[in-house]
């Protein structure tokens, strides 16, 4: 059965001036999970990223680290959605000086993030069900490419991961929530696409950022 292994980006340069960017950091991750990725054996896998920069470069990095065959393939139904866009539409105004402590505006996010998705009134293109429909038609269409000897690698976010194991699991909206701000950059989530339909079988897996690759564990 074909598996595919959605990966997180690796960290962006959360309080630069281009955020979209990878930090140093991050292109260490990056790294790191392609040679995660090349020790488990995928079976010719197709390689598909987001269009952001931050998940072209990380899908860049792997490939390269695991020795995949390139180009890989681009498709914007994998990006993130716009956090600054969603924290100033659904405002949860932090103490002074908070927006530049990553903690503090990760609780703005869940906030902004929870509202977005019970927001039933926003049927447009920037509402979450619009969102969550265009990662699911993603996957869905990637899995009609992949036979039984092929697996797929896909570069997107943390908010395209939470939406997919959300409707996997049938999850209320405080679930997705959550599942957004503990996954980890460069993490491994894996599906299996079986006779039945697409199953999760793990989720936010970051072996690869234990021991000596400790340092290498972010969130944001």
């Amino acid at each position: 059965m074909p598996l595919i292994c959605l990966v997180r980006h690796g960290q962006a340069s959360f309080g630069a001036q281009d955020y979209d960017a990878l930090s140093a950091l991050g292109r260490e991750q990056g790294t790191a999970v392609g040679r995660e990725l090349a020790r488990r054996g995928l079976r010719d896998p197709r390689v598909v990223s987001g269009t952001l920069t931050r998940q072209r470069d990380t899908a860049r990095l792997l490939a390269d680290a695991a020795g995949f065959d390139k180009p890989w393939s681009e498709d914007p139904r994998w990006n993130e959605y716009d956090h600054t866009a969603l924290m100033s539409r659904y405002p949860q105004h932090p103490g002074p000086g908070d927006r530049a402590d990553s903690r503090a505006v990760q609780v703005v996010l869940d906030h902004a993030l929870g509202r977005w998705i019970e927001d039933t009134a926003e049927t447009g293109p920037t509402g979450w069900t619009a969102f969550a429909g265009g990662a699911r038609a993603a996957l869905a269409e990637l899995t009609t490419t992949l036979g039984q000897g092929r697996d797929a690698v896909v570069v997107t976010s943390g908010g395209v991961l939470a939406a997919l194991c959300g409707t996997l699991l049938s999850l209320p909206p405080a679930s997705v929530v959550a599942l957004n701000r503990v996954v980890v950059n460069a993490s491994v989530t894996t599906l299996v696409v079986g006779g039945s339909g697409t199953s999760l079988l793990t989720f936010n897996d970051h072996a690869h950022f234990t021991g000596d690759g400790r340092r290498l564990l972010t969130y944001r």
